[in-house]
């Protein structure tokens, strides 16, 4: 260890506080100013206020607790398959609920020093103390336990400095390359939305069938690709259908359709429209994949069904649509595509510069806590 750190346990060097919650019955529990904070706001590294507030009563006739300014907060129960543990730095005092646990450090530890470590642990943490198949839980005895390496007061406040700005540029850099990807995507649904030629109702332009297999069919490594509901395509080993189509999905637990357009040897499931054109010399199947694309949002409005939503065939045959010449539909088509290819190839950057970022924080952070920063 570098030369004036020391190891100590964090239960030495921090007050452990719970939480509660006051009685929903008593509604002047909840008529107060004082910030009750849940698992639902710790979405930024700093906790000021919450969606709730709470009286000082509350406060003292309930498990709750008033929980100081610099203290930081973990969510020690996350939600179905929850990948990270939340930790925030409370900007003033609040009140917390069961789901999370306070650590109020003493005055040998900056509170950003402990909030910037405790972020290094968030997955090996998650690993180690998940307990259950749906809920993942910290105990506090896990993080009462956990050793923090910990330099001078002057040291740790140097060591936050440098991450706060390192961070910073990281965060303008990832907001780079998400407004580039938005703004691809705005261009894409701008283009996709413009209107060529008087409207014809998609029915007459395509023969409409369905698949005829179950969605379990789908087979590990097969030959053919399988196409159900879903927004994932299969595979399996046989074919029901050998030609050009666009492929859209018939059922959805929220209505969230999708389509697909595909051409050669596949299956689908029985709940997938497989849509073909019955006139080349009117439409091309691609510029139809768009315009299917381009009504998802209507189809969803349409759908019927309570636990699961639903398209009838007649949704999908009234449907209209504008419809220009070949030649036009082709140009669409090709502008369209390379927009798409555009969308695609941001995102695909997008989601690479998102894991450097990751990686380069988590090197940053390792770093930090073994004296190398």
């Amino acid at each position: 260890m570098k030369a004036g750190w020391t190891q100590r346990k964090i239960d030495d060097i921090c007050d452990f506080r719970g939480g509660g919650t006051p009685s929903k019955a008593n509604e002047n529990y909840w008529r107060g100013e004082i910030p009750w904070v849940s698992p639902k706001d710790m979405k930024s590294d700093v906790i000021t206020d919450s969606i709730d507030h709470i009286s000082a009563n509350a406060i003292e006739e309930s498990t709750t607790n008033l929980i100081p300014s610099g203290s930081v907060l973990v969510v020690v129960r996350s939600g179905i398959l929850a990948r990270t543990v939340p930790v925030a730095i409370t900007g003033r005092e609040v009140a917390i609920n069961q789901d999370i646990k306070a650590l109020c450090p003493d005055k040998s530890v900056d509170s950003w020093f402990l909030f910037y470590f405790l972020k290094s642990r968030l997955e090996e943490m998650l690993a180690l103390a998940s307990r259950g198949a749906t809920v993942h839980r910290i105990m506090a005895d896990q993080i009462r336990a956990m050793e923090i390496p910990v330099p001078p007061l002057a040291e740790q406040q140097r060591i936050v400095g440098v991450l706060d700005e390192a961070f910073a540029s990281l965060a303008t850099a990832q907001a780079h390359a998400a407004q580039n990807l938005q703004n691809a995507r705005a261009l894409f649904e701008s283009c996709i939305q413009v209107e060529f030629g008087k409207d014809v109702a998609l029915g007459e332009l395509v023969d409409i069938k369905t698949g005829k297999l179950d969605a379990n069919a789908a087979e590990e490594d097969g030959e053919y690709p399988f196409f159900t509901c879903s927004r994932e395509t299969y595979a399996i080993n046989n074919y029901a259908f050998d030609c050009e189509a666009v492929l859209l999905a018939g059922n959805n637990a929220v209505g969230d359709f999708n389509v697909k357009h595909y051409v050669g040897k596949f299956n689908a499931y029985q709940r997938t429209y497989v849509i073909t054109i019955n006139s080349r010399k009117r439409a091309i199947s691609r510029y139809l994949y768009y315009q299917l694309q381009k009504n998802l949002a209507k189809f969803k409005s349409q759908s019927v069904g309570t636990g699961t939503k639903f398209l009838k065939l007649g949704m999908i045959k009234d449907m209209m649509i504008p419809l220009p010449t070949i030649p036009e539909q082709s140009r669409i088509v090709n502008q369209l595509d390379a927009l798409a290819a555009e969308t695609q190839r941001l995102a695909q950057i997008y989601e690479q510069k998102l894991a450097a970022l990751a990686a380069l924080k988590r090197s940053l952070l390792h770093q930090a806590f073994s004296g190398k920063l």
